[in-house]
């Protein structure tokens, strides 16, 4: 009796390749610890389930992630132990430069997939918020979906959503420009913000670095118009503080030193 070819050796199958879930993480990173709220108030149950199950990371930081998967492991205990994992840094080139702006990020992302492609769950996440969005990430989003992997965002804070929702500003109609470019280029791009504002009713959104938030916010008195509507939102996962008044009225304040101060991560937002 002759033996079948299928019993014979054993039939090479791929594996059912993993997912790429998209992890927020809280919004206080860098800040003072005692201001950190435990980890169920800050993000979904859904959310800290499916992280607590990941094996591999791909991140813009691998000491915040870490610090992140301690704070979920006092939650829900890790089913791979932190020093364990693989956890893989986007190039730092990308955190300055942007990644969706190149392919120049294309290879190095599908190398990190691989674990993906060999039927693991990977997590991207960046410092705080959503990757992908005003951090980096998108490069491998797309390296992803360029090789039929399934993309996943999971739900948790957005800076810009909450602020924006926060600013009583226009929610309908808004662009997020990102950081504010340096020195006489800074003022010229908030004049033409301002203007295309004021002419179509868009809600302009940037952000900046804590320590610089003070400096800014006085450019903005500055530049733009009286009676222009000026937002900042700031410390949005802690203890939030949301200001939106006339530029008119941000001076008055500034004048008497009754103006709030913002040494939290902050979004700024105008219009009219």
């Amino acid at each position: 009796m002759r033996s079948s070819p299928f019993t014979a050796e054993r039939v090479s199958e791929k594996p059912v390749p993993g997912r790429l879930y998209l992890v927020p993480t809280p919004l206080d990173f860098g800040c003072d610890e005692k201001a950190m709220a435990p980890i169920a108030h800050l993000l979904p149950e859904a959310t800290i389930a499916v992280a607590a199950t990941l094996p591999q990371w791909i991140t813009e930081n691998a000491k915040s992630t870490r610090a992140f998967l301690g704070r979920i492991n006092q939650h829900t205990p890790l089913r791979t132990p932190i020093q364990s994992m693989g956890i893989q840094v986007i190039p730092r080139a990308a955190h300055k430069q942007g990644d969706h702006l190149t392919d120049a990020f294309d290879n190095a992302a599908r190398t990190m997939l691989k674990p993906c492609l060999d039927g693991e769950n990977i997590g991207l996440v960046s410092e705080a918020g959503i990757p992908a969005v005003a951090d980096p990430g998108s490069s491998v989003v797309r390296a992803a979906h360029a090789l039929g992997l399934s993309v996943v965002p999971l739900g948790g804070s957005v800076s810009l959503m909450l602020a924006l929702a926060g600013s009583g500003l226009n929610g309908q109609q808004f662009a997020f420009i990102g950081y504010l470019p340096k020195g006489a280029e800074q003022l010229a791009h908030i004049r033409s913000t301002e203007a295309r504002a004021l002419k179509t009713g868009e809600t302009q959104i940037c952000i900046e670095t804590p320590y610089r938030n003070d400096a800014l916010l006085q450019t903005l008195l500055a530049t733009l118009q009286p009676s222009t509507r000026l937002a900042v939102a700031s410390g949005l996962s802690m203890t939030p503080l949301v200001v939106s008044q006339s530029v008119k009225t941000w001076s008055e304040q500034n004048k008497t030193g009754t103006m709030p101060r913002f040494p939290l991560p902050a979004v700024f937002l105008w219009g009219p």
